[in-house]
């Protein structure tokens, strides 16, 4: 089967892989940058959960986001921390429930696409991200007593990097939407919805 031959639902869905890999190719160079590292936490893996989510149907809503996340995890382990880091690690549960959430958020933005709701729903998954990851640091952690008064420590010890997170999921979840939008005016045989005002 020829490419120009296939539906336009497979295209649309390849369009939107292809920007998902795109953006996370980003999270690659700026994160395996040591000059960069005063940005940590400034990355598209919110933009990516909630793009895929809105415009994914079905379980690609979840694989996609997911496996891009972990594809770019690994390639960032073996170039450029020299597989010091584990892929499987006492966090990663938590971190990777957070994500999902994030994408549940983001199917959710698919019936309710507006952008006041993209700017609510970047701030609901950054507090998801927030409350959720932090505790599995808590929780998995030495770092922080097994006590309220740790867990509070621990959720105010992440503020800094809640606000990149926040800051990176807005940048780069306008990229996204944004792109992808001016993508489906420009070609209106993909439009199943459309963000308003």
């Amino acid at each position: 089967m020829k490419f120009y031959n296939i539906s336009n639902s497979t295209k649309r869905d390849l369009l939107l892989f292809f920007l998902i890999l795109l953006i996370a190719c980003v999270r690659i160079l700026t994160v395996g940058n040591p000059e960069l590292s005063s940005l940590a936490n400034f990355t598209p893996l919110g933009a990516i959960a909630l793009f895929g989510g809105a415009y994914f149907s079905g379980v690609r809503a979840y694989l996609i986001p997911l496996g891009t996340i972990f594809l770019s995890d690994l390639l960032l382990n073996l170039l450029f921390f020299d597989s010091g880091y584990p892929l499987i690690y006492d966090g990663m549960l938590w971190v990777y429930l957070a994500f999902s959430l994030m994408i549940l958020v983001g199917r959710w933005l698919s019936n309710n696409l507006r952008i006041r709701n993209l700017i609510l729903s970047t701030l609901v998954i950054t507090f998801i991200h927030w409350v959720v990851t932090d505790i599995g640091v808590w929780l998995t952690g030495t770092l922080y007593p097994m006590t309220l008064k740790g867990l509070w420590t621990c959720l105010l010890a992440a503020i800094p990097f809640e606000k990149n997170f926040l800051i990176g999921t807005l940048v780069y979840g306008i990229l996204l939407f944004g792109i992808f939008e001016w993508l489906l005016f420009t070609n209106p045989s993909l439009v199943r919805r459309r963000i308003v005002n």
